[in-house]
């Protein structure tokens, strides 16, 4: 193709209404231009000058100059034809698809949809996370830093080195002494709990190792009903404390819960002095307690075992406290303060030793028993 006409292949045809771009009276203009009676070198033609001619609301850029003077009845029909297209009455529709049919008509097994728990939003920024990037991530959002709520299966993977643990007492199940019963039965309750989340109650135990120390790790879960304090919480808890006694092992808890189980009463309450005499005898054997307080710690678990830690650590922004806001709010009739009840505010209070991220959960904790249990 000649220079004249590789210049010419830029010819547009402007629609100031649908603002397309036509390029068909471009292309059959240069299959003239491609003629050997236009490329004549005695025509010597050095420059292209085009100009705008008007054509029904619309614009035509064209050469001024190098049209032969056959080819301009043809050229002249196709400019009567694009005029006539152009027209406000003539509509053309470029779409990119076109259905054949109104309607969706896809089957339902014909669709493509991503895979269930592949994507989260975060609680607090709102933002979809990627499930394998939460995982590499500890469960924390990488743009706010929330700490996501978690369960014991999640902080073992994070704590135990490659998730290596044996899991003790896993087949203690609560009874029912008080044959309590509200919108359902306790037991009914128990069953449902059970199956919805594949626990046996509100509190899994673990012996492993973290970077190479034996730990033993109770971890509770929010997920069953509350992670509520019931008697099997409290006697895994006491067998845990017995078995670190024995093979004179470090003892981890992490806390999670509501507080005291109300389908148990007095039952559920005992747990918090058991527990507490069995810490005691912990500490007299000197070995370590570790207690992380966790979003939500409240009720008669944070009157208990989880601020009788040798350390009582926290995750960012946790909810820790016995009452809540909102009761302790209409007791004092007075505004609270900003943060009340969080970890930081618990911290800057006293009643904390620092506050971690569970990213560098695992590191901290470890530093710690290297130091005070070599």
């Amino acid at each position: 193709m000649t220079k004249a006409a590789a210049q010419f292949h830029r010819l547009h045809f402007f629609s100031a209404q649908q603002n397309h771009v036509f390029t068909g009276l471009g292309f059959l203009v240069r299959q003239c231009l491609s003629s050997p009676s236009f490329t004549n070198p005695h025509r010597r033609i050095k420059k292209l000058t085009y100009n705008f001619i008007k054509i029904p609301n619309k614009y035509l850029l064209i050469p001024y100059n190098p049209i032969p003077k056959q080819y301009s009845s043809l050229i002249t029909l196709f400019l009567g034809y694009f005029s006539f297209i152009c027209s406000p009455n003539y509509r053309i529709h470029m779409s990119w698809f076109k259905r054949n049919k109104a309607g969706i008509s896809t089957a339902t097994e014909n669709k493509k949809e991503a895979p269930d728990g592949m994507w989260n939003k975060c609680p607090n920024c709102k933002k979809p996370l990627l499930n394998s990037e939460q995982i590499e991530n500890k469960y924390v959002c990488q743009y706010c830093d929330y700490h996501i709520r978690i369960g014991s299966a999640a902080y073992f993977s994070i704590l135990f080195d490659d998730n290596n643990f044996t899991e003790l007492f896993e087949n203690l199940t609560s009874g029912d002494p008080l044959q309590f019963s509200d919108t359902k039965p306790y037991p009914v309750r128990l069953a449902d709990s059970q199956a919805k989340t594949g626990l046996k109650d509100a509190i899994r135990c673990g012996h492993g190792k973290m970077e190479g120390k034996d730990v033993v790790i109770a971890c509770m879960d929010f997920n069953f009903i509350g992670g509520s304090m019931g008697s099997v919480v409290g006697e895994k808890i006491a067998r845990s404390i017995d078995y670190c006694l024995e093979n004179k092992i470090p003892f981890m808890l992490i806390s999670k819960s509501g507080g005291a189980r109300m389908m148990e009463a007095a039952f559920s309450l005992m747990q918090m002095a058991k527990t507490s005499a069995k810490l005691a005898l912990l500490a007299k054997a000197h070995i370590p307690y570790v207690c992380l307080l966790t979003d939500p710690t409240t009720g008669g678990v944070t009157a208990s075992y989880a601020m009788l830690g040798d350390i009582n650590i926290a995750e960012p922004g946790a909810l820790i406290g016995f009452a809540g806001p909102r009761v302790i709010k209409e007791t004092i009739k007075k505004d609270l303060p900003k943060g009340f009840q969080t970890s930081e505010f618990v911290l800057e209070h006293g009643f904390l030793d620092f506050i971690v991220d569970r990213r560098n959960l695992k590191a901290k904790v470890s530093a710690y028993l290297r130091l005070m249990y070599a």
